[in-house]
């Protein structure tokens, strides 16, 4: 048995953070929950949005909700629909955008509580916690 209690969230009564560029994203199983060994969330991208090239410490994966996607990952172009999965090993370098005219919607785990993302363009490396407590609320 686990000490921890089992969690209900609701994304519509969460915050949404700001992740600038058209991009806002909603953490669901965060550590506040008690989660000890992934985070997942949703981030909705509006036309046009994308985000900027980085990578990860861990695994992760992400599932198009609503919309289409483009991810890029490593040097590879792909073109995604809702249903449509990722996995993407750590290190590797990706991003989802949005060249759409309607609103894309993405469900996405890491693999690990600690997760960090690395901006290629800087090489500024974040923790996912850190990222989601300084951001802007919508």
């Amino acid at each position: 048995m686990t000490d921890t209690k089992a969690a209900i969230l609701h994304p519509g009564k969460l915050p949404v953070n700001d992740r600038g560029n058209g991009a806002a994203t909603i953490p669901l199983v965060t550590r506040k929950c008690g989660a000890r060994s992934m985070i997942n969330g949703i981030t909705s991208f509006q036309p046009g949005a994308r985000i900027g090239l980085h990578f990860h410490n861990c695994e992760e994966s992400v599932m198009i909700l609503e919309g289409r996607a483009i991810a890029e990952i490593g040097d590879d172009r792909h073109y995604l629909q809702a249903g449509d999965t990722t996995w993407i090993p750590a290190g590797v370098p990706h991003r989802f955008l949005n060249e759409s005219d309607e609103v894309m919607r993405i469900f996405w785990t890491y693999a690990d509580i600690e997760a960090s993302r690395t901006m290629l363009a800087t090489g500024v490396e974040q923790s996912i916690d850190e990222e989601h407590e300084k951001a802007r609320r919508l």
